[in-house]
């Protein structure tokens, strides 16, 4: 945390006191910090957020590698902490039934995600189901997957037990202190401002769950959620639960199940039902009563038992054993949605001090207050927090508007199966390049980023499968894929394509100052002539990989860089010094990507500026006009190809397409997407920040370490690099081929050796040029020397893989260089 005074001596006030406060106060104080108040609405024993209502269920097993730790986490925290003697987390287990084919799918899926991750589990059959819950119609499933580490956190206990730690530290708890506004001078919070006084602070968390709106608007700030009612029913007592049954879930039909209370003497006890079955029923954070006027409290809001009646006929379907019972009670229980259903942690950009944890369910609260209480007191999280970061969200994607819509949709889609390529419904399309309509016309086929409607294949290719042949997908894997995709990677190869790149964001920095800045935030050399264009990374203190930038020196103080999301943007900003600009020119440029064998032939004859590789070599720039159209010019390729990446603004984008495909026509030209783009950049060895490499790793672990200069001077996480190397690497990011040819894998599936999970895969595609799926994985340096053999489970199959010397395609360099 940076400041006068450093972590020990800054006020800190925290909003809410519910699990995630409550955490945040604990890990704090853990941390040194030693002026920390948490001000709570109402009781601190029963606060009225989502904290009061959870039911409590933990699944760890997450898409999300950062939801994933955090849950691992929260149950190892709230495993450790009791309460009157009893421990604040309950391993009874977590059981998820398949009834169809593609829900057993699925189940495989996950059990690969637990694998990958580090979480025990097993798939087991309908027979073991019902003896992991008596209750359950075996006959009405094909199976599960049961995690025993999972199980049932007790959040008030858990969250008293946190309190009563963090006060031994110092913390101060205050109830009954409302909120009503909120402080600053320029762009800095100064204090909170309650009904009862103003706390003057350096920083300001906003933990308040569904209120976070309210508390953003009186920061004058976004937060991105929406408070949605779920519905939530407890049974009538009934024989048969004893207390020690694994935690259900039933996603088919959006249910969850769970057991309340221990077993009584004559062995009966009541069953949790929670539904998301039902339509949104979103709530305005505004409008919810005050502690003292709700009628139970403000997060409870009167069943509606209408919504209700389909989930429990599929309950009672399911459990037939709940036939004997009926409905006791019920409420519709208000928490938070985002737009990518993630949570909202981290300084909100604009707002110094103003911090967010926020959209954050009782699954993973340690986990997140940790990343939150090491953000502010070291600087860097322990896990890499980027899908969680406020500053990830496009300013579109701020509306009221969006907020709303994507809100809803996550809530409806919370239990379904989610493609990792799956697009969104709605809105779209949002943001759209100047290319937009000719792609349309092409036929392309679109997926979405960060709001950017971007072409994955156009099926006017389609004519270039002749002759291509390719071995048959399974189902899953062919979602949002087309062997157009490997015949557009190969017309690449063989002539020439124009990519749209213009979603990736880019950046002007410019000022006296601005060499110097960029030389302290980054690892490679950029003390060089303009024009040059240089490949580097931005760590943090740690040597975590921050990110990898692409920097173009354009005149001696104005540099345009090449990042990769808003969290890059936001940091660059805060850093800036006096007297440079960092400004960003996505919204108000666009670029095409001209690569291929043909591209100097298709280009040349269009300009006056000396495209040959002696006037315009290899990472380097200039500013030239195609036809009509300035352009900034960078000689770089991404996809292995001689070629360019031709800036423009906005306006003349269109001027720019038809320009270079009217001259391409002659050479072949064709328009090629994303699809095609991964398989090539896969088959040169670059990685992609986000997927392949994160904070959690340091350059020679991602085999970045020729982009790392220690003698340039000092910069941001040189000292933590100083004894490390790539033959101290603890971990490899490593090349594998699949052994089949018509073998194929996603992402995120567990790498085997010697017959145990040892790393995972972070990046896939089909290798046109090797003709076999390509995957990049991490795997320990024991395993990463060529030839070693491995394998990858997919849906429960072991595809076997070799580890193979990077770059397969065209290792020295000589198609790019020509």
């Amino acid at each position: 945390m940076t400041g006068a005074g450093g972590p020990a001596r800054r006020r800190i006030v925290i909003i809410g006191a519910g699990i995630v406060g409550c955490a945040l106060a604990d890990e704090l104080t853990a941390r040194g910090a030693l002026d920390v108040t948490v001000l709570e609405q109402g009781p601190l024993h029963a606060p009225g957020g989502s904290t009061s209502h959870a039911p409590g269920l933990v699944f760890r097993t997450n898409a999300s590698k950062t939801l994933s730790d955090f849950a691992t986490y929260t149950v190892e925290k709230f495993t450790a902490l009791t309460e009157d003697g009893r421990p604040c987390f309950d391993a009874v287990g977590g059981l998820e039934l398949a009834a169809t084919e593609e829900q057993w799918a699925e189940l495989h899926r996950k059990a690969g995600l637990a694998a990958s991750w580090g979480i025990e589990g097993e798939l087991v059959d309908a027979r073991r189901c019902a003896r992991l819950w008596p209750m359950l119609d075996a006959a009405k499933v094909l199976g599960g997957f049961h995690t025993p580490g999972d199980g049932l956190a007790r959040a008030l206990p858990a969250a008293r037990a946190q309190t009563a730690r963090a006060r031994t530290r110092g913390a101060r708890f205050l109830e009954r202190h409302t909120v009503t506004g909120i402080e600053r001078e320029a762009d800095r919070v100064t204090a909170v401002v309650t009904d009862r006084g103003a706390f003057p602070a350096d920083v300001v968390i906003s933990a308040a769950g569904f209120w976070g709106p309210v508390i953003g608007t009186m920061a004058g700030v976004s937060v991105p959620l929406l408070p949605l009612a779920h519905q939530y029913a407890q049974t009538s007592v009934l024989a048969g639960p004893d207390g020690r049954r694994p935690i259900l879930r039933f996603q088919e039909r959006d249910l969850y199940f769970r057991e309340h209370g221990e077993a009584s003497a004559d062995g009966t006890g009541r069953i949790g039902i929670g539904s998301y079955a039902h339509r949104p029923l979103p709530v305005d954070p505004a409008a919810v009563p005050a502690f003292d006027d709700a009628p139970v409290m403000p997060s409870s809001l009167p069943f509606t038992s209408d919504d209700f009646a389909p989930s429990w006929e599929d309950s009672r379907r399911l459990l037939p054993a709940l036939r004997e019972a009926r409905i006791e009670e019920g409420f519709n229980g208000v928490f938070s949605f985002t737009p990518d259903g993630m949570p909202l942690l981290g300084e909100v950009p604009g707002l110094r001090g103003f911090w967010l944890a926020e959209a954050v369910w009782v699954t993973h609260s340690a986990g997140v207050a940790k990343a939150v209480a090491e953000w502010l007191t070291e600087g860097r999280t322990a896990t890499d927090v980027h899908e969680c970061a406020v500053s990830r969200f496009e300013e579109a994607q701020l509306s009221p508007a969006y907020v709303a819509e994507r809100g809803k949709q996550q809530f409806a889609e919370v239990y379904d199966v989610i493609h990792p390529l799956q697009p969104l419904r709605r809105p779209r399309p949002l943001r759209v390049s100047p290319f937009h309509e000719r792609q349309r016309e092409l036929g392309a086929y679109f997926l979405e980023g960060a709001g950017w409607e971007r072409p994955q294949w156009y099926e006017a290719n389609a004519p270039l499968m002749d002759g291509l042949a390719l071995p048959e997908r399974d189902a899953w894997s062919a979602r949002h894929w087309s062997p157009i995709a490997v015949a557009e990677a190969h017309a690449t190869r063989e002539r020439v394509a124009l990519y749209d790149m213009t979603p990736l964001r880019r950046l002007e920095v410019s000022g006296p100052g601005a060499l110097d800045f960029l030389q302290h935030l980054t690892t490679n050399q950029l003390a060089k002539k303009p024009g040059s264009v240089t490949y580097t990374l931005m760590l943090d203190d740690a040597g975590g990989i921050r990110s990898d930038l692409t920097v173009a020196r354009l005149a001696a103080d104005r540099f345009q860089v090449g990042v990769n999301s808003g969290m890059d943007l936001d940091h660059l900003t805060r850093h800036a010094p006096d007297g440079v600009r960092v400004r960003d020119l996505t919204p108000g440029t666009c670029c095409i990507g001209v690569w291929g064998p043909r591209a100097r032939d298709l280009v040349q004859p269009l300009t006056r500026t000396d495209f040959g590789h002696r006037a315009f070599g290899y990472f380097k720039a200039r500013q030239a006009f195609i036809g009509e159209v300035p352009v900034t010019a960078l000689r770089l390729s991404y996809v292995g190809e001689l070629g360019w990446e031709l800036y423009t603004s906005a306006d003349l984008g269109l001027r720019l397409w038809d320009t270079l495909w009217a001259a391409g026509q002659r050479y072949g030209v064709i328009a090629a997407g994303r699809g095609a783009f991964d398989s090539l950049r896969l088959e040169k060895g670059y990685r992609a920040w986000g997927k392949d490499m994160t904070t959690e790793h340091d350059p020679y672990e991602a085999g970045l370490g020729w982009a790392v200069r220690r003698d340039k001077g000092d910069f941001v996480g040189r000292a933590a690099l100083e004894r490390r190397s790539a033959d101290t690497a603890r971990r490899r990011l490593v090349c594998l081929t699949l052994d089949d040819p018509a073998a194929v894998v996603l992402g995120k599936e567990p790498v085997f050796v010697d017959g145990v999970p040892a790393g995972y895969v972070t990046s896939a595609a089909y290798g046109c040029s090797v003709g076999r799926t390509v995957a990049y994985a991490w795997l320990p340096p024991r395993a990463a020397v060529p030839g070693t053999a491995v394998h990858i489970e997919y849906f429960g199959e072991k595809a076997a893989a070799t580890v193979a010397t990077e770059p397969l395609f065209d290792p020295a360099m000589e198609r790019i260089r020509r």
